[in-house]
């Protein structure tokens, strides 16, 4: 398994738009997001071993936090030409198996993952009611093959603050997962350091 840290996009960011057709080809975009509390961008697909990992709590937490106001989507970039376990019809399997609620997002172009500056998969982004960026990082500090429960306490915490009006901790520590799988010669620069 290769191991790549996700970007730590700079806080404060505006969450870049996107408009994405979901696993039953409905189009799901940002704006969709603009009402709630609190929104979660996730950049995830079907074969890494680091989401297999925390699909469980994935979807644990998702169906906590959509309770309490949060927007939540997952957003698949990865090139399904060469890795056809993320194709769009996989998605749909997978959401299906693995109990997701959110609406889980097909990045053909990669274009959305390029401009969150995504780098791995998980890769989570929180962002607050006004859509700039207060958490970008880990889940929790599990990874696979470690002692280290699967609790989903940075992302929730991260969350839990938001919601009670509070800015996030600052210290954030990045996710760590396989990199997006690029298209030939599509990697952006910053995925190529």
């Amino acid at each position: 398994m290769s191991l790549t840290p996700s970007t730590m996009m700079k806080l404060g960011t505006l969450a870049p738009e996107f408009t994405l057709p979901d696993t039953n080809g409905q189009q799901v975009s940002l704006s969709d997001y603009l009402n709630c509390k609190a929104s979660v961008v996730m950049f995830i697909c079907n074969h890494c071993p680091y989401v297999i990992h925390v699909a469980r709590e994935l979807a644990e937490f998702s169906m906590d936090y959509q309770k309490k106001g949060v927007g939540i989507v997952g957003i698949m970039s990865n090139d399904v030409e060469n890795y056809p376990d993320d194709s769009p019809q996989k998605m749909k399997v997978e959401k299906a198996d693995r109990g997701y609620p959110f609406a889980y997002v097909y990045d053909q172009t990669q274009e959305v993952a390029k401009a969150y500056q995504a780098a791995c998969t998980p890769d989570f982004f929180v962002f607050d009611g006004d859509m700039a960026l207060v958490y970008r990082g880990q889940l929790d500090a599990s990874r696979p093959q470690s002692d280290v429960p699967v609790t989903g306490k940075d992302l929730r915490s991260a969350l839990d603050a938001v919601l009670d009006g509070r800015n996030p901790d600052e210290t954030q520590y990045p996710s760590m997962g396989c990199n997006i799988k690029w298209k030939p010669g599509q990697a952006p620069a910053y995925a190529m350091v």
